[in-house]
């Protein structure tokens, strides 16, 4: 399986809109794991790729969205969170279920539907407004800052958690319990 920490542009020309297509694209690759044959490594490796991806977006990249030049950030931000809400919340109902429950094949695609959506809205309203107003040495700067809210974010989703002082007030114990929790189930997988 291909390392989901690996950057889109190795080195320090790597920025953070560079960081998140890539793990945009890596996303859609685990959708497709998933949906086929190493369905529960794919959906464990999907459930902590979006979990840690969301929660980095929601403290360093969309608060700095909100405040670019030409207005409407506040709008757009507040379209992805209410979309990354609903993602949690099909993602904590899939993973209570497991990947052999009646309804995950629909559950999943859906999900998947939702969170591809998600992201094209990203790549083509949020991503090019950053390219067109924050500095690129900036942007190259967050690239590292949501590598460190990653390393530090919760691996399972918590949609009550999703803004900037949210993930920062309960996320830091949100990940110990996660991570505790993915330490005892790890032995278990075959």
């Amino acid at each position: 399986m291909p390392d989901t920490d690996a950057p889109a542009t190795p080195g320090p020309q790597e920025d953070v809109v560079d960081l998140l297509l890539a793990q945009h694209a890596r996303i859609e690759q685990l959708f497709l794991l998933v949906i086929g044959s190493t369905r529960r490594d794919a959906f464990d490796d999907l459930v902590k790729l979006l979990a840690a991806h969301e929660t980095a977006e929601e403290e360093v990249v969309h608060p700095l969205a909100r405040t670019l030049p030409g207005g409407g950030g506040d709008a757009m931000v507040d379209e992805r969170l209410d979309e990354e809400r609903q993602a949690k919340e099909t993602l904590k109902t899939l993973i209570a279920g497991g990947v052999d429950a009646d309804g995950f094949d629909v559950g999943i695609i859906l999900l998947r539907d939702a969170v591809l959506t998600h992201a094209r809205y990203e790549e083509r309203y949020e991503f090019p407004r950053l390219r067109q107003h924050v500095p690129a040495d900036r942007l190259r700067s967050l690239a590292t800052a949501v590598r460190a809210a990653e390393a530090t974010a919760p691996t399972r989703p918590h949609p009550r958690a999703q803004t900037a002082k949210g993930n920062l007030a309960a996320g830091p114990a949100l990940a110990v319990i996660d991570r505790v929790r993915d330490a005892v189930r790890k032995p278990s997988k075959s």
